[in-house]
C-alpha cells in the first residue's frame, strides 16, 4: 500500500523520483525501492514523508483514505 499511495502522491503532484529524494536527502533508487514495494522507509523517514505530502502517516499506511489531515479541512 505504501509504495502505490507514494506514487500517486507523486504524479498528483507532478514530480520525479528525483526531485523527491533530493528534498527527503536520500539517493532516488532508495525512494524508487519504496515505490515498487521493495523496501521501506523506517519510522522516522515515513514521518517526513508524510511532512513532505502534507498527509497523515496513516494516510501512507493505508489505514484511512482520508487525503488531507483534519486540521487542513476548512
Amino acid at each position: 500500500m505504501l509504495g502505490k499511495r507514494l506514487k500517486l502522491l507523486r504524479k498528483l503532484r507532478e514530480l520525479t523520483q528525483e526531485e523527491i529524494s533530493q528534498s527527503l536527502g536520500i539517493e532516488r533508487t532508495r525512494y524508487s525501492k519504496w515505490e515498487k514495494g521493495v523496501s521501506e522507509p523506517n519510522l522516522k523517514m515515513l514521518c517526513r514523508i508524510a511532512d513532505y505530502f502534507h498527509v497523515s502517516t496513516d494516510y501512507l499506511l493505508g489505514r484511512t483514505n482520508i487525503l488531507t489531515p483534519p486540521s487542513w479541512k476548512k
